[in-house]
């Protein structure tokens, strides 16, 4: 049932990233052109549908806290980290970094490889491997 949940919002994502437009990188890239110098004019749409998903996470947040635990689980499962260290910084400036010169992010990634298949892959396939590293290394790390 929890594998159906994951299935259902993945395609609620999805489905709103198409409906808003922020799966095309035209649009992304002009957000973050923020003088409006390569495209002629700054575009606020994603400030407006990142305006409207914080607001929706925020009552859900609201409405999951007054539950004693989740639908389908045992217990929240909250992250054990609570300080910014290096490779937080390290890997929000990489992704960061990888969205503004792609206009691409995973979630869009994965709803475009349809529709662009070669192009979208060489977003994808670094990206995997990228986080394919990251885990590799951070088990590497953990070792005595």
């Amino acid at each position: 049932m929890t594998a159906l949940l994951h299935l259902a919002a993945g395609l609620l994502l999805g489905l709103g990233l198409l409906l808003s437009g922020m799966a095309e990188p035209a649009r992304v890239l002009g957000f973050l052109d923020l003088g409006g110098m390569a495209r002629g004019a700054w575009d606020p749409s994603l400030a407006f549908v990142l305006l409207g998903a914080v607001g929706m996470a925020a009552l859900g947040y609201r409405l999951a806290w007054r539950r004693p635990r989740p639908w389908h689980a045992a217990a929240f499962h909250l992250p054990a980290a609570r300080r910014i260290d290096a490779p937080l910084v390290l890997g929000a400036l990489l992704f960061g970094v990888g969205w503004g010169l792609a206009g691409i992010c995973p979630g869009p990634a994965l709803v475009l490889v349809g529709a662009r298949g070669a192009e979208v892959l060489a977003f994808l396939l670094p990206m995997l491997a990228g986080m394919a590293l990251a885990r590799w290394l951070r088990a590497g790390l953990r070792q005595p």
